[in-house]
């Protein structure tokens, strides 16, 4: 559905501009591949804090028992 809307946004872009909309359409891989490693960044720190947040409340996990069904 998200592919759909960015389809009809461009295609309004082309019709009021058409040469923005082509150089949208030039540009968009390479502001992705900019993106990338930021994305992925983002994830591995992500997961860090994750892994800190999991180690600090394990105490409190193993103490607490098991959780009824």
């Amino acid at each position: 559905m998200k592919i759909i809307g960015i389809f009809l946004l461009w295609c309004l872009l082309f019709a009021v501009c058409w040469p923005l909309a082509l150089l949208a359409i030039i540009l968009a891989p390479l502001v992705w591949l900019i993106a990338l490693p930021f994305r992925l960044l983002g994830v591995c720190v992500q997961a860090t804090f994750s892994l800190i947040k999991a180690l600090l409340y394990l105490p409190t996990r193993l103490l607490s028992g098991p959780k009824p069904v």
